[in-house]
């Protein structure tokens, strides 16, 4: 397990527990009564930590490297029932975006998320996570198929971001997202939308316009990571942890802003301390808010779901 900065504490007591234990095992010492102290000690820690985690704090549990990503949620949604589809039909299958079909409780759902890749070979062969045009047109072609076969979606959000480069934008990676966004919001089938870790930018707005917008609690969803936004304002990533706190960018502001429909909570210490846990808490959801959908006709959907989006934010005439 790795531990970050301010778990280290949490790494110390641990370790303590261990040696503990083995001299226990070791020699006749009775070591019940110390091991107790220390486990009590442990859990306080862990709760005082959790329970008062900074903006920037759940930025670094959201990139946790132990963290689940959205291939686990899927394999563990739906097991072998998921089928992935390839392909844009136009240009080439964007290894940082997956699709397919699948099964969530006996209910079929198209499923669609970034997927990062857990070391650096298959980071580099997800392109961390970052889509190119291509991805999001690959998105859009499975959103379509759902919809002309009357299947729900469900997209999985994680991402540092679009990706950046010079052949991205000329192959149109702006209007790609734009063109996902317009098909979204008038999608004909139910659409629920999970932030399973990072939800950046256009990166996570391309696929992330939804009947139900769920983040779970240790993410977060901005229109800016918080080192860009310090290099920007700042001229360091020396100020991110200040620019984490400005941009209002955890689970917590998004649902207070209205932003998003509700937070998924996580085990303690984030999703990667219990993933079984975690998973089952996301399926929850998810069936929940497909219940409160599939009775809707087309029309009630649709106007729901613009309506929702046209009440975001504060504007005067």
């Amino acid at each position: 397990m790795e531990y970050l900065d301010f778990e280290l504490p949490i790494k110390e007591l641990e370790d303590q527990l261990d040696k503990c234990l083995v001299i226990g095992q070791e020699s006749e010492v009775d070591v019940t009564n110390t091991c107790k102290q220390i486990t009590k000690k442990l859990e306080e820690t862990k709760r005082s930590i959790y329970k008062n985690l900074t903006a920037w704090q759940r930025v670094q549990l959201s990139r946790h490297p132990n963290r689940p990503y959205t291939l686990d949620h899927i394999k563990a949604l739906c097991g072998e029932t998921f089928l992935e589809l390839h392909g844009d039909r136009g240009f080439k299958d964007d290894k940082a975006m997956i699709g397919g079909l699948g099964k969530i409780g006996g209910q079929s759902f198209m499923l669609i998320g970034q997927q990062k890749g857990f070391n650096t070979k298959t980071r580099q062969y997800r392109n961390f996570g970052m889509p190119n045009p291509e991805g999001y047109r690959k998105a859009l072609r499975l959103m379509k198929m759902a919809e002309k076969f009357g299947i729900p979606v469900v997209t999985l959000i994680d991402t540092p971001g679009a990706f950046p480069g010079i052949e991205a934008e000329e192959r149109g990676q702006g209007e790609a997202i734009a063109r996902n966004i317009f098909e979204m919001v008038r999608l004909k089938v139910p659409i629920i939308c999970v932030i399973v870790g990072e939800g950046a930018s256009g990166g996570a707005l391309g696929i992330g316009v939804g009947d139900r917008v769920y983040m779970m609690e240790n993410t977060w969803y901005s229109v800016i990571s918080p080192e860009s936004c310090s290099s920007i304002l700042w001229k360091s990533w020396d100020y991110k942890e200040q620019a984490a706190e400005a941009l209002k960018l955890t689970s917590a502001d998004m649902k207070k802003q209205k932003l998003v429909d509700d937070i998924i909570p996580e085990p303690l210490g984030g999703a990667h301390f219990d993933r079984e846990s975690a998973f089952k808490t996301v399926e929850q959801y998810i069936i929940k808010g497909f219940n409160e959908l599939k009775d809707l006709s087309t029309d009630e959907l649709v106007a729901q779901r613009m309506d929702k989006y046209c009440k975001m934010g504060d504007f005067k005439e």
